[in-house]
């Protein structure tokens, strides 16, 4: 073998132990990666029922208020309030003369003027000056509110003191035309929102956090979750928490962040903990909705159901007479029922059954949502359904 055959000999060696080297490295990254994805789901899974406590409680009670106010709505394309509503003749007739004008409301007739609801919500720290969004309703015969401009509309709260004025033109999510013959509607042209409408004029007084504790109460009362707030508190800042009952918690914040409590209720309101769920089944009959919580039990019970359908059918016989008969023409009603009963099946339900497997146990019956109802009603009368049972 001459010198040029064995350069080539060590380059195709040189080439194959860098593939190799090149091949282990990427398996090592492969494996790492793999590592790194199962990790994460673990994670993923260990926190799906986790929660954070701003979710699950309010701190100092810090909460959102709710403001109301009376006011018109003008500019309307002859879609406002008919002639004969009193109170909207009324308070444009109070609102003209506010303005030096005098009117009397029995002779007033407008149709562009609307008489409506406003509403928003106040949110806690909000300060004077601050804009919030409002929402517009009519309360009137109006057939639309579509392009008019709400006046000047005080909010109240609860205690009857003005917090913010609305005003300005609205955003309706839906339209009517219409013409002598027909008319189309999308949505509901009654109700508007205006971003933005209102300015706060009035600040809610929020409790102070200079002090040396805060109070977190749960939006849900419920000792478990109280109980697992405060050992979650207690885990991290080593101690301070305590459950005073099922719906509050007093937490000490630490002396070396009482200079800085924003800090320390920031740190707490996202701490997350597995929340406990109350074992109820809520129905809506009207809409025939069944919401099956996670900790819902059954005893072992057998469940047989059975349809029984009853079809009438009408039919109006006429009875001719023969000519020259002097007769009369009768109709004679013809009634057809039929009955059928349904083969009910037994299906045996074992005592502890998890939710997956009481959700297969109803939908192997084949039967609606509103038998589902009947039978989870039966199941509860028996006694062997472990929850509460809720009709809405």
């Amino acid at each position: 073998m001459d010198g040029s055959d064995r350069r080539r000999g060590m380059a195709v060696l040189t080439e194959e132990g860098m593939s190799y080297r090149k091949r282990v490295h990427l398996t090592k990254m492969a494996v790492c990666m793999a590592f790194l994805v199962a990790a994460f789901l673990l994670l993923i899974v260990g926190m799906a029922d986790a929660s954070r406590i701003k979710e699950i409680g309010y701190i100092n009670g810090s909460r959102t208020n709710q403001l109301i106010g009376y006011g018109l709505v003008i500019g309307l394309g002859g879609t406002g309030d008919k002639a004969n509503t009193i109170f909207t003749n009324q308070s444009l007739a109070n609102m003209l003369e506010t303005m030096g004008i005098r009117v009397d409301p029995k002779t007033t007739k407008v149709n562009n003027v609307a008489a409506v609801m406003v509403t928003c919500n106040l949110p806690p720290f909000a300060r004077i000056g601050s804009r919030l969004d409002v929402t517009v309703s009519s309360i009137g015969d109006a057939k639309s509110i579509e392009g008019g401009v709400l006046v000047t509309t005080p909010l109240k709260g609860a205690d009857g003191n003005v917090y913010a004025m609305a005003q300005g033109p609205m955003i309706v999510g839906g339209f009517l035309a219409s013409g002598q013959g027909a008319s189309v509607q999308k949505n509901h042209p009654t109700v508007g929102r205006i971003v933005n409408g209102a300015t706060i004029e009035r600040e809610v007084l929020s409790e102070d956090y200079k002090g040396s504790d805060i109070t977190i109460a749960l939006k849900t009362p419920d000792f478990t979750n109280a109980r697992r707030v405060a050992d979650r508190i207690n885990e991290t800042f080593g101690g301070g928490a305590h459950a005073k009952d099922a719906g509050t918690i007093t937490v000490k914040i630490p002396a070396d962040m009482r200079s800085n409590p924003v800090q320390f209720v920031s740190m707490v309101e996202n701490l997350d903990i597995k929340t406990d769920t109350q074992a109820k089944i809520v129905v809506d009959e009207k809409t025939g909705t069944v919401v099956i919580g996670e900790n819902v039990r059954v005893s072992t019970v057998v469940i047989s159901h059975g349809n029984i359908s009853v079809q009438i059918k009408e039919d109006s016989k006429v009875s001719q007479p023969m000519p020259f008969a002097q007769g009369r023409t009768v109709v004679t009603p013809d009634t057809q029922i039929s009955v059928r009963e349904d083969r009910g099946k037994f299906y045996l339900l074992e005592a502890g059954i998890s939710l997956r497997e009481l959700v297969n146990a109803l939908n192997a019956t084949g039967i609606s949502t509103r038998d589902v109802i009947t039978i989870l009603q039966t199941i509860k009368a028996s006694g062997a359904l472990h929850a509460e049972l809720e009709v809405i």
